[in-house]
This record gives C-alpha cells, structure tokens and sequence, in this order.
C-alpha cells in the first residue's frame, strides 16, 4: 500500500472543485488509521485533522498517516473542534468541505459521492443519513437514540418546514459559499453545534440534499452518554424553537442573521 504522505492533494477531479475532508478527532487513536486510508485519494485534495487535546495518541497517528495535525492545547469541544477544521479548511482553499468522524462510524468511501452532489452545483449542503433505505437498530444503533433520533426529526421538520429524514449526522458536506455565509463561529462549541449550523443553513435558504450512509456501530465509535444526550436532546429543541420564532418574525436571534453580502454570495453560487 502506498505511503499517504507521498499525496499531494493537488487533484481537483471533480468539476475542478477542490476537495477538503476535515477531521474533527477527539481520542481517535485506535480507528484513525482505517478513516484515512479508507479515503478515496483521487478525489480528496487534502485532509485536516484538529485534535481537540486527545489524551491517546490521535496526534501521532495523524503524523504517521501524512497529516500535519491541528492541536488544540486545551479540548475546546465539539463545536469548538469543528470551527477551527472549517477556518482551515476554507483557509486552504476549499471549494467543498466534508466533515467526517474518525472514529469509523461512518463510512468513509462516500465522501467522493457527498462531495459530487455540491461539487456539480446539485447542493449546498448534504448530510450522510443513517435512517435512509436502512434498518438502524439492525446495524447496531442504541433504541433509545434511535427514538429520540426520530422524534427530535419529526418536531424539527413540522417546525422548520423540512423533509429531512435525519438532523443528527457525523458525515456531512458544504459549500465553500455556503460555509463562509454562515456565521458559525456563534454557535455552541457544544455538541448541538452540529444542530446550530443546519438550523443557519435552513434559514439562509441553503439546497440540502441527503445520502444513505451505511452506519458501524463498534467499541472503538465515539458516542455520548446518556446524560449528555439528553443535554443535547434539549439543545436541539431550543435551537429549533429559536429558528421558528427567526423565521417567523417573532424574535430575531443573532446566530441566525445573514447580511446581505452572504444572500449575495449564496445566490451567485447557486446561479454557477
């Protein structure tokens, strides 16, 4: 097998669009090295890892693997982590940018799919589903995720207006023009982050398109306690409750405010 340190990640093979997979990592030592070498490398130009203060050796298989790793020298969470992946990832030059857990969880040989749905225009922002065209439960996801999992869709697509048939990915692609309009950097460096930005990109307008995304559910996966999904179970609800009045015009929250230079920039995206 080739050395991934002798890529160059100068491919740019679809539609000409540069390619930027990030990796948010949090003690991923143990299933890091399956998530990269499992990336398709004639598709991805490069690869950024931000290791939010790992206690294990997340920094060292990165560098091992060819990445120069981002460390953050105190954890900032997982919000906080994914900021600083999509800062560099547009400070590289990113004309799409798929974010994607390494702890193997979610199938990395789909990334060249989700970065194509944008890449040919089709969409600003894809989520990689975990429900679409498969049993859940059969492949290993906890029955009370996967009840709180599609409550909290049902209540967030009546209130948002939406179809979606999940809200809760770890593998997901945007926008160069899309990320740089949304105003991120306000959300939670919580875990509902993740909630936060697809509530912004309603709101904005942005074409989100869904892909079925087989789903592992192992010993080496991250995954939240109870506890703390419960925690994030509220969160969603807020930030959904917040997008409904937003929209609506009852009360304007600033995470959710777009300056017209942004609705500009969306629209001679979309108009490309």
């Amino acid at each position: 097998m080739e050395n991934p340190s002798e890529y160059r990640y100068t491919l740019a093979v679809l539609n000409g669009k540069r390619i930027v997979v990030v990796l948010p990592a949090y003690n991923a030592a143990r299933t890091l090295s399956r998530t990269v070498m499992a990336l398709d490398r004639n598709v991805v130009d490069e690869v950024v890892l931000v290791d939010d203060a790992s206690t294990d050796s997340t920094t060292e298989q990165a560098m091992s693997l060819g990445l120069s790793p981002i460390c953050h020298d105190r954890n900032k969470g997982y919000g906080g982590n994914q900021k600083s992946c999509y800062r560099a990832a547009l400070e590289s030059g990113a004309d799409v940018v798929v974010m994607l857990h390494p702890d193997y969880q979610y199938s990395p040989r789909l990334v060249p799919a989700l970065a194509a749905m944008i890449a040919y225009n089709e969409y600003d922002l894809v989520l990689g589903s975990r429900i679409l065209a498969q049993d859940s439960i059969a492949r290993g996801m906890p029955r009370y995720k996967f009840i709180a999992n599609r409550t909290l869709t049902l209540i967030e697509n009546i209130m948002l207006g939406q179809k979606l048939s999940e809200y809760h990915t770890g593998l997901r692609a945007f926008s160069k023009a899309l990320l740089e309009s949304l105003p991120y950097e306000m959300n939670s460096d919580d875990f509902v982050f993740d909630n936060q930005i697809i509530a912004q990109s309603v709101v904005f307008g942005a074409r989100i398109g869904e892909l079925s995304c087989p789903t592992r559910y192992e010993t080496d996966a991250s995954s939240i306690g109870f506890r703390r999904s419960v925690r994030y179970g509220f969160g969603v609800l807020r930030t959904t409750a917040q997008c409904r009045m937003h929209m609506s015009g009852i009360r304007r929250y600033p995470f959710l405010e777009i300056s017209t230079r942004n609705t500009a920039r969306i629209d001679e995206f979309n108009a490309g």
